[in-house]
Order: C-alpha cells, then structure tokens, then sequence
C-alpha cells in the first residue's frame, strides 16, 4: 500500500511540473571530491549530476537547467571563475545560484570570489556537516 502511494504522489507532482528534489550540478575536477559532494548530497535527496571542467559545466547547465551549481575555481579546459561569469551572462542561466568551491582561504580570497559574481563560497577541504546547511540556504 505504501509504495502504491508513493507512486502515485510521484506521478502526480510529476504531471503537476513539480520537483520533488532540487537538482544539483557539480562542476569539479577532482574525483574524490567530487564523489564525496555527490554523495553527501544525494544523501539528503539532492538530485546530482557531474561535469569535470569549466566547458562541460556551462554545456550541462545548459540541457539540465540545475537550481544550484557548485563549482570549482581550478579547472581544465575553463576555469571555475570564467564559467560562472559566462552562464551568469548568458539569459537562460543567469538566474541560477552558483556556489565557489575553492581552496583559496588565504585572507581576502572569499571577498575577490563573491566580488567576481559567485552567490556563496565553500572551502575546502570541505566539512561533510556544513554542506548540506549551506546548500539549503539558497533554496
């Protein structure tokens, strides 16, 4: 009976266009990190997707529309700053939030990344208690 109802609560916020999980997209080069954030996220019912560069980030933005971003400052092909500026420019995806994770945590380091356009900043290595928090601030 209860996965009758499941399903059912499902498929009607499915027609309705609701979420039932706010969609997240991971933009960082390292894997390890990368599976850690997944996991914690998913965790607590985030549904994730994955780009392991700059390029790719802004290309999966793009096609899934993510309610968040989080994305890394150092990556290949296109840096973390270079793409949150692009899709903050680009119409179709300027609206969405983006959150620098970065392990610049010299003085002065979070200001020049909020400043450059980021709505929040993590450090890293990053604290697995403090994620889910600070991501669901910006929903």
């Amino acid at each position: 009976m209860i996965i009758c109802v499941n399903l059912w609560i499902n498929a009607f916020f499915r027609i309705k266009g609701v979420a039932l999980s706010k969609k997240i997209l991971v933009v960082e080069d390292d894997e390890k990190n990368r599976e850690l954030v997944r996991d914690v996220l998913k965790y607590y019912g985030y549904e994730v997707r994955e780009a392991k560069d700059g390029a790719e980030g802004i290309k999966m933005a793009e096609e899934h529309m993510p309610d968040l971003i989080l994305m890394d400052i150092q990556l290949p092909v296109m840096d973390g700053i270079t793409a949150m500026m692009t899709l903050k420019n680009n119409p179709g995806t300027k609206g969405i939030k983006i959150i620098a994770l970065s392990a610049f945590a010299m003085k002065g380091d979070k200001e020049e990344i909020l400043e450059a356009g980021f709505d929040d900043y993590i450090t890293k290595p990053l604290d697995t208690r403090q994620l889910p928090g600070i991501v669901k601030r910006h929903f």
